[in-house]
């Protein structure tokens, strides 16, 4: 009776913060442990890569060639994690716990089959699928030791994300940073003990990171089985029915698609990057490394911003929304400001850190200009993803896969084709910063559109047609169905609304 009585205070305490807090406490109070958790798992790789590049050029790619396949498994568990995070969100608002864990049990549950039976299939043909990713003759068996000890990982890392982002999505973001940040750590540990010292190599790095992704899921998964959690992860929980799928479904296709095309117009830059030369592509790359740190750190504060707007969505305080997302908008600004002066200055030690002595002079200006550029066009960069985390905290996934895909996709490639052939390589180390710029014309109206249906709501409003959780009106039927008793458009009266 008592642990009951300290969860219903813990979400009593939890919802006020939400909906009543100073914004610019609890933005930041939710969104710090989203950006480290970003940038740590952005660290994952790299550090695998540092480690690994001291056996050889060999070593070394064979693990660039297994980024796509560790890119593709998050991309499938951020799909789940990140389509169960805006309903979750929206009923933990509605005082909606026992359907907020149904999602959330149903989620972590079925990304972990999901994902072991596609690795599965994969560990079958893992010979010709990492000479599909890119391996050579020589890097190849190298490459099949690294991709059998990840694809063996595969449940760890749908559990992980699964768990992180539901705790991410009731607020519980300081638990999610925990994990994230243990597994890191951990995997640093190891990877020279099992690479050097146990003389395992190329195979010792990706042990590593199996067993660091298996505690991390692990040190997640004890906040619920300590019930220090707002939601609970209980078997009779899990509902596999189609209408919480379809839920699922509806934001985490968008992410799905957005993560997954990441790897794809990275490709197509390489290649373009390719035709000017070892130079060229040896700039790209690395600071690819780089403005992926900043990406991750940027896709954090995004994140942070959805739990609060669907936390205040799903309770029907709209003018909360309009200004938790203007008051992210000018955080984001100062953040962008800061940390992209910072960048300018200091870019040439920045990329100094990943290039070695083979690397001339050219590949350095051609970097220092692709990095800076990317630093002018910061704000722009963060803007797009916190309108991005503002569409999937309404449940709203047809415009967050245009935001989603803007910046890489729409506007990036045909940028990466049109500015290499007129202005040569310097166009192609400018085109992802003139993807972020034309990202805002993509932008600017959706936000623009959007803001003013939020103006027109009155705090206790029912939302608008389309924007209940599973997308349907707010009329209710005299008999409910599945779907519509998921619903959170008629949510608990709610005393200080």
């Amino acid at each position: 009776m008592a642990g009951n009585s300290s969860i219903a205070e813990r979400r009593a305490a939890r919802r006020e913060m939400m909906l009543t807090g100073n914004l610019l406490k609890v933005i930041p109070l939710v969104a710090l442990p989203m950006i480290v958790s970003m940038v740590i798992d952005g660290l994952y790789n790299m550090a695998d890569t540092y480690f690994v590049s001291q056996l050889g050029n060999v070593a070394t790619a064979a693990v660039g060639v297994n980024d796509a396949l560790l890119h593709l498994m998050r991309s499938i568990a951020l799909g789940f994690g990140m389509g169960a995070s805006s309903p979750i969100s929206k009923l933990m608002g509605a005082k909606r716990e026992d359907d907020a864990s149904r999602v959330a049990t149903t989620t972590v549950i079925t990304s972990m089959i999901t994902l072991s039976v596609i690795s599965a299939i994969a560990f079958l043909f893992r010979d010709g699928m990492v000479v599909f990713l890119g391996a050579t003759e020589t890097a190849k068996p190298y490459a099949v030791d690294y991709a059998s000890f990840i694809l063996i990982s595969a449940p760890f890392t749908a559990g992980e994300v699964a768990c992180s982002h539901t705790l991410r999505a009731e607020g519980s973001t300081t638990y999610s940073m925990i994990g994230m940040v243990s597994g890191c750590v951990i995997n640093v540990g190891l990877d020279p003990i099992f690479i050097h010292n146990l003389g395992m190599g190329v195979a010792g790095a990706a042990l590593a990171t199996t067993i660091s992704k298996g505690i991390s899921f692990l040190i997640l998964l004890s906040p619920f089985l300590r019930k220090k959690t707002l939601i609970e992860l209980k078997f009779k929980f899990f509902t596999p029915k189609a209408y919480i799928y379809k839920e699922i479904a509806k934001m985490g296709i968008p992410t799905l698609l957005r993560s997954s095309v990441m790897s794809f117009s990275a490709v197509f830059v390489n290649n373009m990057a390719r035709t000017f030369g070892d130079s060229a592509l040896a700039a790209v790359s690395v600071s690819n490394k780089c403005t992926r740190l900043i990406g991750s750190a940027v896709m954090g504060f995004g994140q942070g911003f959805q739990p609060i707007g669907g936390y205040c969505w799903g309770a029907r305080k709209y003018s909360r929304v309009r200004s938790a997302f203007w008051t992210c908008t000018a955080i984001g600004a100062c953040v962008a400001v800061v940390l992209g002066a910072l960048m300018f200055i200091f870019a040439p030690n920045i990329l100094g850190l990943f290039m070695r002595a083979e690397y001339v002079e050219e590949t350095m200006s051609i970097g220092k200009l692709m990095l800076r550029t990317q630093c002018v066009t910061l704000f722009p960069h963060v803007w797009v993803m916190i309108s991005n985390g503002l569409y999937q905290a309404l449940g709203r996934p047809k415009e967050a896969t245009v935001l989603g895909l803007s910046r890489q996709v729409i506007c990036l490639i045909p940028l990466v084709f049109i500015l290499s052939k007129l202005f040569g390589v310097e166009g192609l180390a400018c085109a992802q910063a003139a993807a972020d710029l034309g990202s805002l014309f993509i932008a600017i109206p959706l936000v623009a559109h959007q803001t003013r249906i939020i103006k027109r709501l009155k705090d206790g409003d029912p939302p608008p047609p389309g924007y209940g959780l599973s997308g349907s009106s707010a009329k209710a039927a005299p008999e409910k169905t599945p779907a519509e008793e998921l619903e959170v458009d008629a949510p608990e009266a709610d005393p200080d609304a």
